[in-house]
């Protein structure tokens, strides 16, 4: 059975498209707001989600085991801040780098790096999850993408 040509278009503004709005959808990660309607305040305190957006109803954790995914951005992003404190002080400081401030810096980075973008990691891997898998119908409220019921997006069928 084939799957139809046309893409899935939401009703809400806003909305994601599956095939477009990628680059609006991850710009929605990084400043923490949902990146199917763009709701913002999805954190009841630093570290704690609410399980579903507030707006359009999208369950934060889609699957079982999605908390992997945010723990693995914010270890890369984590580690890639290290690298540029590391590489700066020595390039800075160079040709007699200050090895204990080098070290306090570094471990300063490594504890309060993590902790500082962990709502960020949170929300970003959502973004990333969906445009790699998009919206099932039933998935979100009405109005902010595909129903149970509606024609299914090519995307979607195709496990794209």
């Amino acid at each position: 059975m084939t799957s139809p040509t046309v893409p899935y278009r939401p009703t809400a503004k806003g909305a994601i498209v599956p095939t477009e709005r990628r680059g609006r959808t991850f710009l929605r990660g990084w400043l923490k707001h949902c990146g199917v309607c763009g709701q913002g305040r999805l954190f009841r305190r630093w570290f704690w989600m609410t399980p579903r957006c507030p707006r359009c109803g999208l369950r934060f954790e889609r699957v079982e085991g999605q908390i992997t995914g945010d723990i693995g951005v914010n270890t890369i992003v984590s580690f890639g801040v290290l690298l540029i404190v590391l590489l700066g002080g020595f390039l800075v400081t160079w040709p007699d780098p200050p090895i204990g401030v080098l070290i306090g810096a570094s471990a300063a980075t490594a504890v309060l790096m993590p902790l500082l973008f962990l709502p960020f990691s949170k929300t970003v891997w959502l973004a990333a999850d969906l445009m790699m898998r998009p919206l099932e119908p039933g998935e979100v409220d009405e109005g902010y993408g595909p129903q149970r019921g509606d024609s299914t997006p090519p995307e979607a069928s195709t496990g794209r």
